[in-house]
């Protein structure tokens, strides 16, 4: 099975960078089932191209598989020597996984720079034709040219084969390239060469950040690539869900205004916006309550001036998935001893909550019920009492800028309300006269003249 990476950059030998691979050397790699060969057809300033060569070891994989009796015919008689499957994802992460994970010592800036790129896999077997290759690959922004194998060419009346050679163009960054191959081949091919297990749902979920939640196909993707188990699957579509909600937004239309803020997605300036008020408070400690996965805390980490992080979240499992986020197993001693996740909820008291300098509460109130709320301000406010609250929450007036969300519907269907900007203020202003505290508000994302902008953020200071 054979891949191909081109571009026309300038200078297009820039991809030899990326790639970690020098492009007058022939390179070869050994896998458990078999060996990977890395090459360089081409490599002008006006086009280079890459190749990655699987030479699949037909007898060592028979020997490696653990499959029932009753399928052993299938052991030596199928296609993964001749198709790109979850080998060649395999053979990605281990030969190209710098590229894969986004890292380039010698030009840094080519990584997040998008590059006009071409990849073409020969051949890629696709269950369910050209509608499932337009369906998976089109919404990423790629142009899909595919030529569809004949079953046999002897015998015509057999038809056309489940196999295409398929070209993918477009304008996105390497790590992003691979990591959408990444994914979507043994998508393509429904099948995989191991076991499906737990560790599945992680690695679909770290390699789809950013993109998976926001796919319209996510639930086809999920689905076969944990290989229909349905309790993998129904836990990742969840945290998928919960992904897509922690961004707070439908789908941007050409209606929403503004979109080029830097191409920044609106999650990310919430985030930003958050830390920079947590900063200028002048805070040394910190509270992410309702931390979920730990994408604020992340930023949180590497500004030394935040000597004590604690994040904070009722599910247990999020909050796993934060600590492999942060990595804390692998921090230095000296940078784990800043760091903290604990399980706890945010409607009763707890000392632990206490004494520090700054708390954020992001996107958080909106879940809530109206008596849980109430909890809640008493816990926050008037127990922990933080010195500084930076609170988020949507601005029900700025819905009717996206026509994809209908009329009276909220952006997520956990949220119990959305406050328009006058019940939001009312809501702050009541609370800070009850507990000492002074607001400020401040709007987060592209701002509209009437309906303002799609966050609302309440800075309150004691």
């Amino acid at each position: 099975m054979l891949l191909s990476i081109s571009t026309t950059h300038n200078p297009a030998t820039d991809l030899s960078f990326l790639l970690h691979k020098h492009p007058d050397k022939f390179q070869s790699f050994e896998t458990s089932f078999g060996k990977v060969h890395c090459f360089y057809p081409e490599a002008s300033e006006e086009r280079c191209t890459a190749c990655l060569l699987l030479e699949v070891d037909p007898v060592g994989m028979a020997r490696g598989r653990n499959r029932s009796p009753g399928d052993l015919l299938s052991h030596y008689v199928n296609d993964r020597p001749y198709v790109a499957s979850s080998l060649m994802s395999v053979a990605l992460s281990q030969v190209l996984g710098t590229a894969l994970g986004g890292r380039c010592q010698k030009q840094p800036e080519l990584v997040s720079q998008p590059l006009p790129l071409q990849a073409t896999l020969d051949v890629l077997p696709v269950r369910g034709g050209d509608d499932v290759l337009r369906q998976l690959f089109e919404p990423l922004g790629y142009e899909v040219q595919a030529t569809r194998q004949t079953l046999d060419a002897k015998f015509p009346d057999w038809g056309d084969s489940s196999y295409y050679s398929v070209t993918i163009r477009g304008e996105v960054t390497l790590s992003q390239l691979l990591t959408h191959l990444y994914v979507l081949i043994p998508v393509f091919d429904n099948e995989k060469h191991y076991f499906v297990g737990e560790a599945e749902v992680e690695k679909l979920l770290a390699k789809g950040e950013g993109w998976l939640a926001d796919h319209p196909a996510k639930n086809l993707i999920t689905r076969r690539y944990l290989r229909f188990r349905s309790s993998l699957y129904h836990q990742a579509l969840a945290r998928l869900v919960e992904e897509e909600a922690s961004n707070n937004e439908p789908p941007e239309e050409a209606t929403t205004p503004q979109k080029s803020e830097q191409q920044q997605s609106l999650n990310q300036q919430r985030y930003a916006a958050v830390l920079q008020a947590l900063l200028e408070s002048g805070a040394k400690s910190v509270l992410d309550l309702g931390c979920g996965e730990g994408r604020l805390m992340r930023s949180l980490v590497e500004q030394q001036q935040f000597r004590r992080i604690v994040g904070v979240d009722v599910a247990i499992r999020t909050l796993e998935v934060a600590s492999r986020r942060l990595k804390l197993e692998h921090l230095p001693e000296v940078q784990a001893d800043r760091v903290e996740l604990i399980h706890g909820s945010l409607t009763y008291r707890d000392k632990r909550l206490e004494g520090f300098d700054a708390a954020a509460v992001v996107e958080v109130i909106e879940h809530l019920d109206p008596p849980r709320l109430a909890a809640l301000e008493r816990v926050l406010f008037g127990c922990a009492r933080p010195k500084t609250v930076v609170l988020t929450t949507p601005n029900q007036e700025y819905n009717v800028m996206w026509e994809s969300l209908p009329a009276e519907q909220f952006r997520h269907a956990d949220h119990r309300f959305e406050w328009t900007r006058p019940q939001f203020q009312a809501w702050a202003n009541q609370i800070a006269e009850t507990y000492g505290y002074t607001v400020t508000f401040q709007p987060v994302g592209p701002v509209d003249d009437e309906v303002g902008s799609p966050t609302q953020m309440g800075i309150f200071r004691r």
